[in-house]
């Protein structure tokens, strides 16, 4: 249960939101003291925001406890089919989607980390894109939506890409179909630039705000089939000093990515930068943050695009 349906005051509840306590379960096992430096109010206050806080977790769990139990058992043979069954998009990269399995697979969270310049966001427009190839052709057929940490989402590109798909579609069709005529693209390259939806981001808190407004987002918009974060932890590593807070905003954030990406049905992928460690005597690359973000969701996958280049070199 979202902390933005407890009874108290707008301010509070942007404070508790703000400071990462997004979830009444966040809640649970703070103290007064604790609550109130975090959030920079008196201790009272903070008591009266757990009181209320607590009433309502009680009441929620009294309401929706032994039905969710029930509802959410699955036995082990269903989950097998449900992974055997699930979709993919491709990469435009047959030897990444080998690497992937087929490709980025939906109802999971996929990390993608590289060095400036090597082609995160490139990858991240083209996920966009290939998203929204028609069924007829072994897409989704869905939209995307992009949220942009960096600003280095590139909407020219965006369009050369969208182009050279169609002109995929046109060269299947005149070496596969029978009848080229009966299989016309339908889909112009300005169709798919209206299926991507942009979200500019300036600090941490719009990003917590706009991965807390997803969910309804998506509930209107159940055509989603993939969302891009580009890059998770940009506003993140910058004027933090608080450790222990930047660890529980980017946890409780993943998530709620992973709660979306197995109740919609789609792919969440997020974009990181990457950091030099010492480790063992040497140098190596790592992703931006450690493993603040390596959280588990049937499975995700963790790629460093700088050693798959190697590789395909």
């Amino acid at each position: 249960m979202e902390v933005s349906s407890l009874p108290i005051s707008a301010s509070q509840r942007g404070k508790l939101i703000s400071a990462g306590y997004t979830s009444l379960s966040s809640l649970s096992s703070i103290s007064p003291s604790h609550l109130a430096q975090d959030l920079k109010i008196s201790e009272n206050e903070a008591l009266e925001i757990l009181k209320v806080a607590s009433r309502r977790s009680g009441l929620d769990r009294i309401d929706n406890g032994a039905c969710a139990i029930v509802n959410g058992a699955q036995t082990a043979w269903d989950m097998l089919h449900e992974e055997e069954s699930s979709v993919r998009i491709t990469t435009s990269c047959s030897d990444l989607d080998d690497i992937l399995g087929g490709g980025i697979n939906c109802k999971e969270v996929t990390e993608v980390g590289g060095v400036p310049g090597i082609g995160k966001t490139q990858l991240g427009i083209q996920l966009a894109i290939n998203v929204q190839i028609p069924a007829d052709y072994g897409g989704l057929e869905g939209k995307a939506v992009y949220i942009d940490t960096e600003g280095s989402f590139m909407v020219e590109r965006a369009l050369q890409i969208a182009e050279a798909c169609v002109e995929d579609m046109q060269e299947y069709n005149s070496f596969l179909r029978k009848d080229v005529r009966a299989c016309q693209i339908r889909k112009e390259p300005k169709d798919f630039l209206d299926n991507i939806f942009y979200f500019r981001i300036c600090s941490y808190t719009e990003q917590i705000a706009v991965v807390n407004y997803l969910e309804k987002f998506i509930s209107e918009h159940k055509d989603v089939k993939v969302v891009v974060i580009d890059s998770i932890t940009f506003h993140f590593r910058q004027d933090f000093e608080d450790m222990a807070l930047r660890t529980r905003l980017l946890g409780g954030m993943a998530l709620k990515l992973m709660k979306l990406a197995k109740k919609f049905n789609l792919a969440v992928v997020l974009l990181n930068q990457v950091t030099t460690k010492y480790s063992q005597g040497s140098f190596q690359l790592t992703l931006a943050l450690g493993n603040l973000l390596q959280l588990r969701s049937g499975m995700m996958f963790f790629i460093c695009l700088y050693l798959l280049w190697l590789f395909l070199k």
